[in-house]
C-alpha cells in the first residue's frame, strides 16, 4: 500500500492534467512554467550546495554534497518530453541522488524541442560528457542518470559515445525511462486509468516535437529499444507499477540482459511516473535511492 506522503506526486500530476485539459491552447512557454513545478514534491536535500556552470556551451547546475567524493560525478539529464523540464525542476532530485551515491552531480540544460529537435539533445549531453573527460574525470567514475525523456538521454548518450569511440561511463541509471517513440507498449492502455499524467496523446505530441520533420521513431538514438546494447555499462532501471511507461522499463531490462549487460530492474508498487521526485518526503522514494546507492557501491 502506498504511503500517504506519496499522494503528493499524484496530486501534482492530476493538477497538471486538469490544467492542460482546461487550457488546450497552452504555449510551450506555458508548459515549461507548468513543469518547472516538478521540484515541489522533493524536499531540499541536507548538506548539499549548488553552483552554476557552463560545460561545452551548455548551462548547468552542480549539486555538491558536502561529503561527496569529488572524483565521482553524475551527469544528470532532466526529463520533460525533451521539451520541458530544466535544472530548476530537477536540482533537488539530483541533489538527493548525489548524496546517496556519494558523488557530485551536474544537471544540464540541454537544448529543448520543438525549437531544437533530435539530435540536439544527444549532441549536448555527449558534448558535456566529453568536457567532463577533459576536466580530468575518469570514465569509470562518471554515471549518466536521467528520468523519463532524460532516462532516454542517459542511455542514448552512452550509445552515441560508443558510436564515436569514446570511453564509456561506469554506470547508467534511468528513472521511468521513456524510450518507445512508436507508442506500442501495452501498458499505455492497461495502466491508462492509474497513471495521473502520462497518456498516449501526450506522448504523441511530445515525440512529434522531439523528432521534428526528419527524425525517425525507430532511430536507435531516439528510441533505444531499437538499439544494440552489446558492451553497454551496468544499468539500473526503475519504474512505478502504476505508470503507462512501465513497459519501457521492462522491455529495456529484457533487451539489455539479452545483450549481456549487468542490469538491475526495480518496479515499485502503486508508484507514479518518476516517483523518486518524492525524495525526502515519501518512504518509497528514499528506500529506492538507498537501493540504488547499495547497487552503485556494490554493497
Amino acid at each position: 500500500m502506498a504511503s500517504p506522503q506519496s499522494s503528493f506526486l499524484r496530486a501534482l500530476y492530476e493538477s497538471w492534467s486538469n490544467r492542460m485539459a482546461a487550457n488546450p491552447g497552452l504555449t510551450i512557454a506555458d508548459l515549461r512554467s507548468l513543469f518547472d513545478e516538478w521540484h515541489q514534491p522533493t524536499l531540499e536535500p541536507r548538506d548539499v550546495t549548488y553552483k552554476s556552470d557552463v560545460l561545452a556551451g551548455v548551462e548547468a547546475v552542480w549539486a555538491l554534497p558536502l561529503a561527496a567524493d569529488a572524483r565521482k560525478v553524475i551527469l544528470y539529464v532532466h526529463g520533460g518530453g525533451f521539451a520541458v523540464g530544466s535544472s530548476a525542476s530537477h536540482r533537488k532530485l539530483a541533489g538527493h541522488v548525489a548524496s546517496h551515491l556519494g558523488a557530485n552531480a551536474v544537471v544540464i540544460d540541454y537544448r529543448r524541442a520543438p525549437e531544437h529537435p533530435f539530435p540536439a539533445q544527444v549532441e549536448d549531453s555527449t558534448a558535456v560528457y566529453k568536457e567532463l573527460l577533459e576536466r580530468g574525470f575518469n570514465p569509470a567514475d562518471i554515471v549518466t542518470c536521467g528520468d523519463s525523456a532524460g532516462g532516454n538521454l542517459a542511455i542514448s548518450t552512452v550509445l552515441k559515445l560508443r558510436q564515436d569511440g569514446v570511453p564509456l561511463p561506469g554506470a547508467v541509471i534511468a528513472f521511468s525511462p521513456w524510450l518507445d517513440m512508436e507508442h506500442i507498449g501495452q501498458t499505455l492502455e492497461t495502466n491508462a486509468a492509474t497513471d495521473a499524467l502520462v497518456n498516449k496523446a501526450l506522448l504523441q505530441g511530445m515525440s512529434a516535437m522531439f523528432l521534428g520533420d526528419k527524425g525517425s521513431p525507430t532511430e536507435p538514438l531516439a528510441n533505444p529499444l531499437r538499439a544494440d546494447f552489446n558492451g553497454f555499462p551496468r544499468l539500473y532501471v526503475n519504474a512505478g507499477e502504476s505508470e503507462t511507461l512501465l513497459d519501457n522499463a521492462l522491455d529495456l531490462e529484457r533487451i539489455a540482459r539479452e545483450a549481456g549487460v549487468s542490469v538491475t530492474l526495480s518496479v515499485v508498487p502503486a508508484m507514479q511516473h518518476v516517483f523518486p521526485f518524492l525524495a525526502g518526503r515519501a518512504s518509497e522514494a528514499d528506500e529506492e535511492l538507498r537501493r540504488i546507492a547499495s547497487w552503485f557501491k556494490g554493497v
